[in-house]
C-alpha cells in the first residue's frame, strides 16, 4: 500500500507547453486525478512534489482540488535548495507561491541556495527514501528529465520494497479520447 507518493515528470518545455492555456494540461491533470483517486481509495495519505514547473505544479493543483473531497489528503513541497523560484518569471513564481502556501509541509533538503546539480540528486534520494512509491509522468519514447528519477527509483527498488507507477503517452491518449467523447 502506498501511504506517501512522489509525483514528478516532465517540465512544460519538454512537452512543448509554453503557456497555461495549452490543451494538453487538462489531459495531464485528469490522468493525475484519476490515478490519485484510485490511490486515495487504497489509503494514500501524502503526496510529495519538489515544486518544479510542469507535472509537479499540475499535480499540486490537482491535490489542492481533491482536498475539498478528501480533507485528510496532505501534500508536501520538498525542494532541492532554498529560493528555488528565485530566477523564474513572475507568473511562474506566483503559481509556485500559491502551491507552497497550500502545502501541509514545506522544506528544503540542502537548506541553502543553489550551488550545483548535486542538490537535485540529494533531493531525489531523500524523497525516494521517505516515500512508498512514485507516480511518474514519463514515456520511454520521449526521453527527458524524468529519466534520471526513474533510474534512481529502479536502483532503489533493487533493495527496497517500492512502487513505480507511471502515466505514459498511451494513458494520456486514452484520457484525451474520453474527454473528446465527453465520457468524463
Amino acid at each position: 500500500m502506498i501511504n506517501r507518493i512522489i509525483i514528478t515528470g516532465y517540465k512544460p518545455h519538454e512537452l512543448g507547453i509554453f503557456d497555461d492555456k495549452h490543451p494538453g494540461i487538462p489531459i495531464i491533470k485528469k490522468a493525475l486525478e484519476d490515478r490519485l483517486r484510485t490511490l486515495l481509495d487504497e489509503g494514500l495519505k501524502w503526496v510529495i512534489v519538489s515544486g518544479q514547473q510542469g507535472v509537479e505544479t499540475w499535480a499540486a493543483e490537482v491535490v489542492l482540488a481533491l482536498k475539498t473531497e478528501f480533507p485528510d489528503l496532505q501534500y508536501a513541497v520538498i525542494t532541492p535548495f532554498l529560493e528555488q523560484e528565485k530566477n523564474w518569471q513572475d507568473p511562474k513564481k506566483e503559481k509556485y507561491q500559491m502551491i507552497v502556501a497550500g502545502a501541509d509541509f514545506v522544506a528544503s533538503v540542502t537548506k541553502k541556495p543553489y550551488e550545483a546539480p548535486w542538490q537535485f540528486t540529494e533531493k531525489d534520494k531523500f524523497i525516494i527514501q521517505n516515500t512508498d512509491g512514485i507516480l511518474l509522468v514519463y514515456d520511454e519514447e520521449n526521453e527527458g528529465s524524468p529519466k534520471y528519477m526513474k533510474r534512481l527509483v529502479e536502483k532503489y527498488m533493487e533493495t527496497h520494497d517500492y512502487e513505480l507507477l507511471s502515466i505514459d503517452a498511451y494513458d494520456l491518449q486514452v484520457i484525451a479520447e474520453e474527454m473528446q467523447r465527453g465520457d468524463w
